[in-house]
């Protein structure tokens, strides 16, 4: 039985999990609509079906639009999939609150301001879902990880609480809690923690965590985003989706290691892995 064409908007559509998602959902016949600040490398994808749009989750007026341009086509929004992010990784002393600020305005606020747009047609509606990427490091945190750690840590938050609220109004929201994905995240992530570590008391520390990302991130260790796009594919299509899809290499243990091991001892290891 052929399932139900939805219309779907996408975020991060320009590379990683976010292509390949809208890639495969635009297969299986949705009306797709990815979303990027570099619309032109979207392109690409157009010839699978789906409709690029330039949208830039910090810009509100990009976003109102973006949606306003669907629901003029469309009528309706049927799956929101927050998927657009950045790790930005540095001490915490290092970062500047500006660049901190930044990694919330992406990875959490926009997020959540692009939910408050599409929420009142899905509440016309009586149906819809909302789809937020999030990461392990919403459950676990890691060196020099710590407002990357603080904007997942609040999707999770947020997503939580979203889904109470918009239940009575036939809305679902699943959480995606990747673990290690191959693509571009680990090496701009080593870039950034290495540029923001030097001359610093950190720079040691900083720069061995940064080669540790650069050599996971560039191994056959870690898993192909495909395995996160056909997860948020599941998302999208079940009648009954799971609020928690966590994948991907090391994700499991990751976090059982951080619910079991006591506090100081986790400190411990996550110190080991900087020495």
């Amino acid at each position: 039985m052929r399932k139900q064409k939805k219309v779907i908007l996408i975020t991060g559509a320009s590379s990683g999990i976010g292509y390949n998602a809208a890639l495969i959902l635009a297969e299986q016949g949705h009306r797709v609509y990815g979303a990027a600040r570099r619309v032109e490398l979207l392109e690409q994808l157009r010839e699978y079906g789906v409709t690029p749009v330039r949208m830039d989750v910090t810009d509100d007026a990009s976003m109102v639009d973006g949606v306003n341009a669907i629901i003029d086509a469309e009528g309706r929004i049927d799956v929101l999939i927050n998927n657009a992010g950045y790790g930005y990784m540095g001490a915490i002393e290092n970062v500047t609150i500006a660049e901190a600020k930044r990694q919330l305005e992406v990875n959490l606020f926009g997020l959540a301001r692009l939910t408050q747009l599409v929420l009142p047609y899905m509440r016309t509606q009586k149906s819809g879902r909302i789809i937020n990427t999030s990461s392990v490091a919403g459950k676990a945190v890691i060196p020099f990880g710590g407002w990357y750690n603080v904007s997942k840590y609040s999707v999770e938050a947020l997503s939580d609480a979203l889904r109470i609220e918009v239940k009575p109004f036939g809305i679902k929201v699943c959480l995606i809690e990747p673990g290690g994905i191959k693509t571009d995240w680990g090496i701009i992530a080593a870039d950034n923690l290495s540029a923001s570590s030097k001359d610093t008391e950190y720079e040691d520390a900083g720069l061995r965590m940064a080669r540790l990302l650069k050599i996971g991130y560039t191994s056959n260790f870690l898993s192909n985003p495909i395995r996160v796009a056909k997860a948020i594919a599941r998302a999208a299509n079940s009648r009954c989706p799971k609020v928690r899809y966590r994948l991907g290499a090391g994700s499991g243990l990751i976090v059982i290691l951080h619910a079991l091991l006591p506090a100081r001892w986790w400190d411990a290891l996550m110190r080991a892995i900087c020495r």
